[in-house]
């Protein structure tokens, strides 16, 4: 079954709520998403309904184990795409995890599988980058 960029976003942000405070409401959910806690209601229907999540109104809100593996898989390729706009590109975390949220459903996975081979060289053997690499590094510093 395929899952839109919205519904991801919807598992991306619970399993991380999961991860970082062990629950999952509601009102943290709309809080992030910039929406109204009825809106979160309706949402989180249509996951119950696609076997995402478990959920009753009223009741803690979990994910199934599709929904788990959904959500790390996610959340591992905002990850390397927040690393390597911040390693590459020297953007601020901020502005790095933002970007990461616009790209991270539109991007195939050998993209990410590359993105992550190079962030865990380029982390590995900071003394053996690229001339290229370090004039870029020197560029981008001097246009602050």
């Amino acid at each position: 079954m395929s899952v839109s960029k919205r519904e991801e976003e919807y598992i991306e942000l619970m399993y991380r709520l999961y991860s970082d405070k062990g629950v999952i409401r509601i009102k943290d959910i709309a809080a992030r998403l910039n929406v109204k806690p009825p809106s979160v209601v309706e949402y989180l229907d249509k996951l119950a309904r696609k076997g995402y999540i478990r959920y009753e109104k009223g009741e803690v809100i979990r994910l199934t184990e599709e929904g788990m593996r959904i959500g790390r898989e996610v959340y591992e390729r905002h990850k390397a795409l927040r690393d390597f706009l911040k390693i590459l590109l020297g953007l601020p975390e901020e502005i790095a995890d933002e970007d990461a949220c616009y790209i991270e459903h539109g991007v195939h996975q050998e993209t990410i599988e590359r993105i992550k081979l190079f962030v865990e060289f380029v982390k590995s053997n900071p003394g053996s980058l690229p001339d290229w690499f370090k004039y870029l590094r020197e560029r981008l510093k001097a246009s602050e």
